[in-house]
């Protein structure tokens, strides 16, 4: 029952009554299934005592061919409702997952990884559309048909009725230590199934870089394990529910036959009539029979359980206060304030405060995991700080509404992420009514007309999921033709020319001008030539603010700056003699 509450609370109001109302109708269906043996019994009463007359005859036929024809009715609205209710309740969900993701902080997707959140929109939901609402429906409908029928059974004769209500508690009693085993089981089968999905992603992802290193037997063995898992624990299982299971089933059966017995016997010690011992023997036969068959499927219950409370697990991540107002913002001026911020116990940014005039483009550099990417996380509200304040035109960053924010912010990674779809699709992604020719505009200026042109299928070619079928620096003039159609004021550029190949460099470098022109700009990167021009550079090392200035004024210092353009300089003059 605690099962069936968190299932159904799991559903939002609309589906939670169409599982309410499938529900009801299956009491009904229930009462028809019992009404058969009143029409059973005429007959046979008709029969024994030899008064069996048309009229009799037609009333018991009208009782079975009406329960039979208003039984079919009644079960098509039913699974019909519970389709839909459990269909349409995943696909809400999935939803509603996608959605609270997005307000979750960045920290999240370090922490669980995509195969994780993957697991849960695909398997999870899937568990839930497929299995929960037949299981649900099953279970309650043959515990509600049993328990009607028997109730008629106490109309006929108490004593067998007893017997039923006997059976029916030993089943419950097997089936409780059934559902502890399932309980145990359950978030195991949960995990490995999870653990598939993972593994199967990473395998694929990273099938290159296996191969280069000739490591792939070791990348096949994660998955063959992980196949081995979810197999061991399906197994395990179907081994431990079929005792319990088969205990259930047995116990329904004896259950029968001491109905049938006891009926003869007390036919023939003469407290029973020959009519009611024959509606008795064939109620022995349909009592247990959808009980019978909800027993099979109440160890999934648990199954269900466990895959609610995994999507509820998700929804349940604090979100960041997104609640904010859609302010208007008059002047780009960015500062921060004595701002801190550890993810989970490693302090990451620490004590940092400076400021970005509008208009002016700064950069940040400084060794790898000083806080770099991170300070430019928490200026555009990818995290809230845990101290000091982030303010865009004097005001708190997290009084704007994230959607208002997030309109004056347009990002260019060092790692793309392109959509299964046309390439105009994927340019005019922030804004999909964009007429062609804009999007054709901001294909040029981002310098990648030209080659979307010499496509077989132009601007409408369909490229693969995550741009697969492009190289790095046709992905990154897509996806910086996507911030100039956005146009935002302020531009965050993380190590966008840290992978090109020199033959796509100039084009991308020219790309990268004209979506900056007149813009406020961060900028993460490790060339000269695009930080030499900042306005200010700020070295960050081990979390905070180590130098800043203009880079002839970090030249002139004996410091971070100086060894980090010194060596860059070097590598550059290196030549194989």
């Amino acid at each position: 029952m605690n099962t069936l509450r968190k299932f159904f609370k799991f559903a939002d109001t609309t589906n939670r009554k169409r599982f309410y109302g499938s529900i009801v109708l299956g009491i009904f269906e229930a009462l028809l299934q019992a009404m058969k043996m009143p029409a059973i019994y005429l007959i046979v009463k008709g029969v024994v005592s030899n008064s069996l007359g048309t009229g009799t005859i037609l009333a018991a036929t009208g009782i079975l061919v009406g329960s039979i024809a208003l039984q079919i009715f009644i079960s098509c609205f039913s699974k019909m409702a519970q389709t839909r209710g459990g269909y349409e309740t995943c696909a809400d969900k999935r939803i509603e997952i996608a959605n609270h993701l997005r307000y979750a902080p960045m920290g999240f997707f370090n922490k669980n990884s995509l195969g994780y959140i993957t697991s849960v929109t695909t398997n999870t939901m899937e568990n839930l559309s497929d299995v929960a609402t037949r299981v649900v429906m099953l279970v309650t409908q043959g515990v509600f048909e049993a328990a009607l029928i028997n109730l008629v059974l106490y109309v006929f004769d108490w004593r067998i009725g007893l017997v039923a209500t006997a059976g029916i508690v030993f089943f419950f009693l097997a089936n409780f230590f059934l559902q502890r085993k399932a309980q145990k089981l359950a978030p195991r089968k949960m995990a490995a199934d999870s653990e598939i999905v993972q593994k199967t992603m990473e395998f694929i992802g990273g099938i290159a870089e296996a191969k280069s290193y000739g490591i792939s037997a070791e990348n096949d063995k994660e998955l063959s394990d992980a196949i081995d898992e979810a197999s061991a624990i399906n197994t395990d299982m179907e081994l431990s529910f079929t005792p319990y299971m088969g205990l259930q089933s047995w116990l329904v059966k004896m259950t029968g036959v001491a109905m049938c017995a006891l009926s003869l016997l007390f036919c023939i010690g003469g407290s029973m009539g020959v009519a009611e011992c024959a509606v008795m023997l064939i109620a022995s036969f349909m009592v247990f029979a959808a009980l019978d068959t909800a027993g099979m499927f109440s160890a999934l219950l648990r199954v269900v359980d466990a895959s609610v409370d995994k999507a509820n697990e998700v929804l349940s991540i604090p979100n960041m206060d997104i609640d904010g107002k859609d302010i208007p913002v008059a002047s780009h001026d960015i500062e921060m304030k004595n701002v801190s911020f550890a993810y989970e116990d490693r302090k990451i940014v620490n004590d940092v405060s400076l400021s970005v005039p509008s208009g002016s483009t700064v950069a940040f550099v400084g060794p790898s995991g000083g806080g770099k990417t991170t300070i430019c996380h928490l200026i555009s509200r990818f995290w809230d700080v845990d101290e000091g304040s982030v303010t865009l035109d004097g005001k708190d960053v997290r009084e704007y509404s994230m959607d208002s924010l997030m309109k004056n912010f347009s990002f260019v990674f060092q790692s793309v992420y392109l959509f299964h779809d046309t390439i105009a699709n994927n340019i005019r992604f922030g804004s999909p009514d964009t007429p062609m020719e804009k999007v054709i505009e901001a294909a040029k200026k981002a310098c990648c007309h030209d080659f979307i042109s010499s496509l077989p299928n132009g601007y409408d070619t369909v490229i693969g999921e995550g741009g697969s079928s492009l190289s790095g620096g046709e992905k990154q003039r897509i996806s910086i033709a996507r911030a100039i159609l956005k146009d935002s004021p302020i531009i965050i550029l993380d190590e966008a020319t840290a992978n090109v190949d020199p033959e796509n460099e100039h084009d991308l470098i020219a790309a990268i001008k004209e979506l900056t022109k007149d813009k406020t700009v961060l900028m993460i990167a490790h060339r000269l030539n695009t930080v030499r021009h900042a306005d200010k550079i700020f070295v960050i090392d081990q979390g905070r603010i180590a130098e800043e200035g203009t880079h002839d004024e970090l030249m002139k210092k004996d410091g971070i700056y100086r060894r980090f353009i010194d060596a860059r300089v070097e590598a550059v003059s290196w030549k194989i003699s």
